[in-house]
């Protein structure tokens, strides 16, 4: 039985927040603090990354548990039990299909690609930008030996 009704469970789903999320945010003001510059929501990628750091060609996305589907094969079977199951079921596989196919198109166009849960960004934010800057630092080598090879 719905607790919701679809009028009030639209109103809520309307509300749920694309760019500019607590979770993206909450990253955002790490890497500024730490000094690194980047852009947001890039439209010109695959995807829209939530952060870029187009400097070391890195890409960040923020997912949310639910609509990204974490931990999927026990998120799936207790979606199947609820009212629209399988409504959630086949936008969370489409959600994870897409997110493959752009990490996948910017991997091919030579762009590092980070995800992060947003519980691992709440929890973890000291964490979260460790892994971004142990990939600045991967990617800095990456540039620069591409740099001396064309010299």
């Amino acid at each position: 039985m719905d607790v919701l009704t679809p009028d009030l469970r639209s109103k809520n789903m309307r509300n749920i927040k694309g760019k500019d999320t607590s979770i993206e945010v909450l990253l955002r003001k790490k890497l500024w603090h730490a000094g690194y510059r980047y852009r947001k929501n890039v439209k010109t990628l695959p995807g829209k990354p939530d952060i870029v750091l187009t400097k070391y060609r890195i890409c960040i996305f923020c997912d949310s548990e639910f609509f990204h589907g974490k931990d999927w094969s026990v998120l799936q079977d207790k979606i199947s039990l609820s009212d629209h199951g399988s409504y959630w079921k086949d936008k969370i596989e489409k959600n994870r299909e897409r997110d493959a196919k752009v990490d996948k198109q910017l991997l091919m166009e030579d762009w590092a690609v980070l995800r992060f849960w947003g519980e691992d960004i709440k929890k973890y934010p000291d964490e979260c930008l460790k892994v971004i800057e142990e990939t600045i630092e991967i990617q800095k080598n990456k540039l620069q030996q591409e740099f001396f090879e064309e010299e």
